[in-house]
């Protein structure tokens, strides 16, 4: 399964559970995550999502530490079956 599969499926389930998952663009900031997850009463966080088996980019990496030492939930996510686990750690926060 392609990268852009897997990424039209979160956008799917997130719609499912009353969300929107907008594609996350920072200009002059590369390395951010791919998605932002926005769930109702104010649950979010981010997703980079990849190809089956592949890893995130070391910018990337740096990125997702400093959202993570801010306090955001962020995932890394690499196949559809993992996408439910996801959302549900992103309402969980």
């Amino acid at each position: 399964m392609r990268e852009k599969e897997i990424e039209q499926k979160l956008v799917t389930e997130v719609k499912k559970r009353g969300g929107i998952c907008p594609k996350f663009v920072s200009p002059g900031f590369d390395g951010m995550p791919d998605r932002i997850v926005l769930l109702p009463i104010r649950k979010f966080g981010f997703v980079e999502v990849k190809a089956p088996g592949e890893e995130p980019r070391p910018l990337q990496k740096a990125r997702h530490r400093l959202l993570k030492n801010l306090g955001f939930t962020v995932c890394i996510l690499d196949g559809i079956e993992q996408i439910g686990g996801i959302i549900d750690e992103i309402q969980s926060t």
